[in-house]
């Protein structure tokens, strides 16, 4: 397998998707696999949420019942799915975090090494847990709050944090770090930065979306095919921003001025 080499310069958009899906087809199970297992869980989960809601939905009491029964019925209903949503959202946050931690170092030593190894990239994954968690977290939040403050706000927050998991994995920063990092990386390449993750997530909710309706013969196993649609598009993610990543601190390393030369003898 030949050796793919990180960039030495600021890459333009068309050939930084050209490196992520060189990299990612050379080694798709490496990258496929860890998404394939997340989003067996994740859907299996979902699944189990939708099952539980459509039979509590159907056991709504009739017309008449006391006023006793009501209560207890939605109670009960909204105990038991805020539970399951809560399971769901944390075994989300922490299975997505590891296996995007995990696809950023296998691609980054693709990039350095020519080789990468799953065991090897998981092990360095759960070292770098707490600040990967951490900073998945305050990112989250904020683009949330950002997406609710009319939309354009949570997008121009993507787009400053973006970087945020290859700066933790490859410079050994700590979370709050890297969030400062991370902007001071795609300053000015908003328009760039922006135009990539459109295009990615484009095509991830395109598989999925491909994928539920393949699926919806099946009812509430219709989200665990789609789950497992987008995991064959997932890892480009992950691959590209890594790739971008080093573009960009090859374009930070450009602007920095050469050393002045050493005084005369």
């Amino acid at each position: 397998m030949s050796i793919i080499k990180k960039p030495e310069r600021e890459l333009p958009l068309e050939e930084i998707l050209k490196m992520t899906f060189i990299i990612y087809s050379k080694n798709f199970l490496t990258f496929f696999i860890p998404f394939l297992a997340v989003a067996i869980v994740t859907g299996i989960l979902s699944s189990l949420v939708y099952n539980f809601t459509a039979t509590a939905v159907a056991n709504i009491p009739e017309p008449g019942a006391s006023l006793e029964a009501i209560q207890t019925w939605f109670w009960s209903f909204a105990v038991a799915v805020l539970a399951m949503t809560l399971i769901l959202a944390i075994t989300s946050w922490i299975m997505d975090t590891v296996v995007n931690g995990i696809c950023v170092k296998c691609a980054a030593d693709f990039m350095e090494k020519g080789k990468a190894s799953l065991a090897e990239a998981f092990t360095f994954v759960i070292c770098k847990l707490v600040p990967l968690l951490v900073a998945a977290l305050i990112t989250g939040i904020l683009i949330g709050l950002g997406a609710l403050a009319f939309i354009i706000p949570g997008i121009i927050l993507s787009i400053m944090f973006s970087l945020v998991v290859p700066t933790i994995m490859v410079e050994d920063v700590g979370a709050l770090e890297s969030l400062s990092r991370s902007r001071k990386l795609v300053s000015y390449r908003w328009l760039k930065t922006f135009a990539l993750l459109l295009i990615v997530y484009l095509a991830m909710i395109f598989a999925s979306f491909i994928g539920s309706l393949v699926g919806q013969p099946l009812g509430a196993f219709s989200t665990l095919v789609g789950s497992i649609a987008a995991a064959f598009v997932q890892p480009v993610i992950p691959i590209s921003l890594t790739v971008y990543y080093y573009a960009m601190v090859a374009k930070e390393a450009q602007r920095v001025p050469p050393p002045p030369p050493p005084p005369p003898l």
